[in-house]
């Protein structure tokens, strides 16, 4: 499918901005920037199954995933994390489950349930360093 050169424009320019917030950023900065990119790709992917641009639906989606999967997921420290790393990982485990449902069925609730369910984590996530640097 056809995507407009204001999307692959925007598209470079975000790729673009994420490499540079990554460079000398700390570790709550590098998960920071996972929040942020995961929620740009829910957007798009949203939009994507708005338009019916299944392409771009899917890309994001599973660009969402690995972010939960291989970021989000894989940075938990089980050992020193204990409940909290728990109850995390069961939420981006569940949330791993809406996002293919949502993409195998084009359910665009499943999709704002997922980022209903990341925001309070990424809001809290943002008030840890707000706090560190008082």
């Amino acid at each position: 499918m056809y995507t407009s050169v204001n999307s692959r424009v925007a598209s470079a320019y975000q790729k673009i901005g994420a490499e540079s917030r990554v460079m000398g950023a700390s570790a709550h900065g590098l998960v920071q920037v996972l929040f942020d990119e995961f929620f740009v790709a829910m957007t798009m992917a949203r939009e994507g199954l708005r338009n019916k641009d299944r392409v771009l639906k899917a890309k994001k989606i599973a660009l969402a995933g690995r972010i939960l999967q291989g970021g989000l997921l894989e940075s938990l420290d089980m050992e020193a994390g204990g409940e909290l790393a728990l109850n995390l990982r069961a939420l981006y485990n569940y949330c791993l489950q809406r996002l293919t449902w949502a993409n195998l069925r084009d359910d665009e609730e499943a999709l704002a349930e997922v980022v209903r369910l990341i925001e309070p984590v990424a809001q809290g996530w943002k008030q840890i360093e707000g706090e560190a640097h008082v």
